[in-house]
């Protein structure tokens, strides 16, 4: 029996050996799992393999858990009040960059590669300073689901990832 739905053979869907293979780490309490291991994982695609969206929807499910798993051992080590003065510093770190000037907020890609759209990244880094300064809408799914087209000469893409995955950090331990 198959863990998710498979799609029809022409279809393409995530490889069910890969799939499988990461579900039964995180089944076996494998404690090195991490909530940003399970929001960056990546998994081959195939012809008839599961459903994107259902292994997605399972993955972010998950990863609520184990990140509700996180805060809670973090509030066990550093107190109510040193989990959230941690995530409020991320948080503002989070707010100083995103408020900098448009085509100025993160460092651009090397000479002569490919990298985030500036103008997308810029507008998506409006939706997060809006959030934090003017409770905005912003949601998990949101940061999880936002793209950027390819720019020659864009933004460095591991930068924005990384501040990407800090303000989802932040957002899951707000919870």
């Amino acid at each position: 029996m198959s863990t998710f739905p498979l799609v029809s053979s022409p279809a393409r869907g995530y490889n069910a050996t890969a799939v499988d293979a990461f579900i039964a780490r995180a089944q076996a309490g494998d404690s090195s799992l991490k909530s940003s291991d399970i929001r960056w994982a990546s998994f081959p695609i195939n012809k008839g393999g599961y459903s994107i969206a259902d292994v997605d929807a399972a993955l972010e499910r998950l990863e609520d858990t184990v990140a509700d798993h996180e805060r809670r051992e973090l509030i066990n080590t550093l107190g109510v009040e040193g989990a959230t003065a941690e995530a409020r510093a991320v948080a503002q770190e989070v707010l100083n960059r995103v408020a900098r000037a448009p085509r100025k907020r993160f460092r651009g890609a090397p000479l002569f590669s490919y990298g985030y759209h500036r103008a997308d990244v810029d507008k998506f880094a409006d939706t997060v300073r809006a959030f934090y300064n003017d409770g905005g809408l912003l949601e998990r799914n949101d940061v999880r689901a936002v793209s950027f087209r390819p720019q020659l000469g864009g933004y460095d893409e591991a930068q924005v990832d990384f501040v990407l995955d800090e303000l989802l950090r932040v957002m899951l331990a707000a919870r």
